[in-house]
C-alpha cells in the first residue's frame, strides 16, 4: 500500500509542478540544455559533422559533373557554330562566284548589243519603224477582208 501512496504522492507532485505556469518554462528549458549538454552531445556533433560531410562531398561530385556535362555541351555547340560557320563560307563564296558570272554574262550581253547598233547606226531603227507601220497597215487589210467575207457569206445564207 505504501507503494501505491507513494506512488500516487509522485504523480501528485508532478501535476502540481506541471499546473504551475512558472515552472513550465523552466522545465522545457531544463530539458533542452539536458538535450545539448548532455552525454550524447558529442556523438551528435560527430554524426551531424559526418553527415554534413557526405553532403558536402555529394554537392561537390554534383557540382564537378554538372561542370564536366556543361564543358562537353560547351565543346559540341562550339563544333556546330564552326560546322555552320563554314557552310556559311562556302555558300558566300559560290554566291560571289555567280554574282561574278552574272556580271561577266552581262557585260558580254551588253557588249553584244552595242556591236550592232555601232554598225547599222540609227537608219536601221528608222527601217524598223517603216517595216511595222506595213505590217500595221497589213494587218488592218486582212481584217477589213475577212470581215467583208463574214459578212458576204452570211448575206448568202440568208438571201
Amino acid at each position: 500500500m505504501k507503494e501505491k501512496e507513494g506512488g500516487k504522492m509522485a504523480e501528485e507532485k508532478t501535476l502540481a509542478e506541471q499546473k504551475k505556469p512558472e515552472d513550465k518554462p523552466r522545465n522545457i528549458w531544463r530539458g533542452d540544455l539536458k538535450m545539448v549538454k548532455g552525454e550524447n552531445t558529442a556523438k551528435l556533433v560527430e554524426d551531424f559533422t559526418a553527415e554534413m560531410t557526405l553532403v558536402a562531398e555529394g554537392l561537390c561530385e554534383d557540382q564537378g559533373k554538372l561542370r564536366r556535362e556543361v564543358d562537353q555541351m560547351m565543346t559540341e555547340e562550339d563544333r556546330r557554330i564552326q560546322r555552320l560557320e563554314s557552310r556559311i563560307d562556302l555558300a558566300e563564296s559560290a554566291l560571289d562566284e555567280e554574282k561574278g558570272n552574272h556580271d561577266r554574262d552581262l557585260t558580254e550581253m551588253r557588249n553584244r548589243l552595242a556591236a550592232p547598233e555601232k554598225k547599222a547606226g540609227r537608219e536601221p531603227v528608222k527601217e524598223k519603224r517603216k517595216n511595222g507601220n506595213i505590217i500595221k497597215d497589213l494587218t488592218w487589210l486582212v481584217g477589213i477582208a475577212g470581215a467583208s467575207w463574214i459578212i458576204v457569206t452570211i448575206l448568202n445564207k440568208f438571201f
